[in-house]
Parts: C-alpha cells; sequence; structure tokens
C-alpha cells in the first residue's frame, strides 16, 4: 500500500517530477500549499511544495531535488513504484487578494515553489512576469512553464552561461524602477529571497517570501520550522509558509538552517555508501 508514481521526468541532473495519483489532495490543494512525503518505512518525513495539481485527472506533481539521503531515496523511485506516505494539502494557500500586477521571483529549485504561483496569480486574474535564476545553464529548469505563464520572464546565472549574468536582484530591481507593480513573490534559497526583498524594500512593494525551513510533522506540534517574522515566533507549516519578507528575521533563518549540514551530509554519504554496496 502507498501512494504510486504515475510519471518520472528528469528536468536536469538530480532533479525529478514526480507525479501522483491522490484524489483528496488535487481536490483540495491551492497554489502555496505543500505536502509531507516518506519514500520508505521509517524515513524521513520531507516537505515539499505542490508544484502542479490536476483536479480532473486527480493528479498532484512534486519535484524533488537530490540533496540529502532523503530525497535522494525520493528521488531514486521508478514509475509504479510507491512511497509509503503523502499527506496534504498542509500550510495556507498563498494570498492574491488585489493583486492585478505582479513579480515572481524564484531562484533554483525554488522555481518548484514560484510556478504554482505564477499560475494561481493567472488563475485570480493577475498579469504576472518572472524573474528566473539559476547557478549555470545545467541548472536551469521550467522555463516554458514560465514563459507559459508570464507576459515576460528574465532568465539569470551567476555564470552567464544563460540569460543574463548575475542574480535575479538585477532584473528585479529594474522592474521596480519601472513600477507599475502590487506584489512581489519570492521563493528560493534563504540569502536571495533576503536581498531580494531588499530589492523591494525602497519602493514600498509588498513582498512575500515562501519559507521552507526544516519541518518534521508539518501540523505545528514539533516547533522546528520556527521563523521570526517582525519579531514574533511563527510556524512555518501553519502560519506559513508565506510570510512577509520585510519583516522575515532572514539572518537567523540562515543560522538555523546551516546548523543541521553536517548531519544531512553524514546521512547522504551513508547512503551512496549502500548504493555502492548494493550495486557491488
Amino acid at each position: 500500500m502507498g501512494y504510486e508514481i504515475l510519471q518520472r521526468e528528469v528536468l536536469r541532473e538530480g532533479i525529478v517530477r514526480l507525479r501522483f495519483s491522490v484524489p483528496l489532495i488535487s481536490r483540495r490543494a491551492l497554489a502555496g500549499q505543500f505536502v509531507i512525503v516518506r519514500a520508505d518505512q521509517g524515513g524521513e518525513r520531507v516537505p515539499l511544495t505542490i508544484a502542479a495539481y490536476d483536479r480532473a485527472a486527480e493528479t498532484v506533481d512534486l519535484i524533488v531535488q537530490a540533496v540529502g539521503a532523503s530525497t535522494m531515496s525520493l528521488a531514486e523511485k521508478r514509475v509504479g513504484q510507491s512511497v509509503c506516505d503523502l499527506v496534504g494539502p498542509l500550510g495556507m494557500p498563498t494570498c492574491f487578494a488585489g493583486v492585478k500586477r505582479a513579480v515572481v521571483v524564484g531562484g533554483g529549485v525554488g522555481c518548484a515553489i514560484a510556478l504554482p504561483l505564477a499560475q494561481g496569480l493567472r488563475e485570480a486574474g493577475a498579469t504576472v512576469q518572472s524573474v528566473i535564476g539559476f547557478r549555470s545553464r545545467e541548472q536551469v529548469i521550467l522555463t516554458e512553464e514560465f514563459s507559459a505563464l508570464s507576459e515576460r520572464v528574465f532568465l539569470t546565472t551567476d555564470d552567464g552561461s544563460a540569460g543574463e549574468k548575475g542574480n535575479v536582484c538585477r532584473p528585479l530591481a529594474r522592474l521596480m524602477k519601472e513600477g507599475n507593480i502590487d506584489a512581489v513573490f519570492v521563493a528560493g534559497p534563504l540569502p536571495m529571497m533576503k536581498y531580494a526583498a531588499e530589492t523591494t524594500r525602497p519602493y514600498g512593494i509588498k513582498t512575500v517570501a515562501s519559507m521552507n525551513p526544516i519541518m518534521i510533522d508539518g501540523t505545528g506540534m514539533c516547533g522546528c520550522c520556527r521563523v521570526r517574522v517582525g519579531g514574533e515566533m511563527k510556524f512555518a507549516c501553519v502560519d506559513g509558509p508565506d510570510f512577509d519578507a520585510h519583516l522575515i528575521d532572514f539572518d537567523e533563518a540562515i543560522s538555523r538552517l546551516s546548523a543541521y549540514r553536517p548531519f544531512e551530509q553524514r546521512a547522504r554519504e551513508r547512503h551512496c555508501n549502500l548504493l555502492k554496496k548494493e550495486e557491488d
């Protein structure tokens, strides 16, 4: 018993899109919400944004980047195989009320979070301009999907191998100067969201960041996903994942996330060693 993978698409090395048949989740999912997934019994709970949902087909898509042991286990799954748990939709849906002209900013695999925001904005009747950034051409994903939803798409890479050289803040700053923007929605690495917020702050433009901190149960009980917003402690799983980017304490969030990297690295090494033994 579990949730079967109907489709699997490799977007880039280490990044896959998985499609599941989950009628209850697909009927209720809204942009900005997420699910908790366990690849196998005894596996770690992994929070993943719902990248797409199809109410008619009763499916949801998840985009997984193989970084740690748990996401590697998920990304290695094949069509016909199953995950043992898939729970959701969780979190508060993104609010698009009053937004007619929006900018969506995605960084790296955070574009999997930004894409449903662009779709939700379009469905709400807003016009969308998208800014998506990656380290290099080899990491670029979802450009066609963003193009289908956006009036304009600005692509950046750190090394200039695709699109404009630099980070997402350059085209974002130009869009701020052009004006006529109601809100900016950002999703991606914490440092990127921090600097995007600083880019929009002087213009007083509403800026919403989708936070993805360490999370266990996704229901507010464990307290792992604490985020300080405007001096108050919030839980990303139940109060978010969206928060006012101008009020988030990004430095604290970055510090909390980096504290677990040694543990993640050791778990990844153990997983790779097990795979090697199985191959041998």
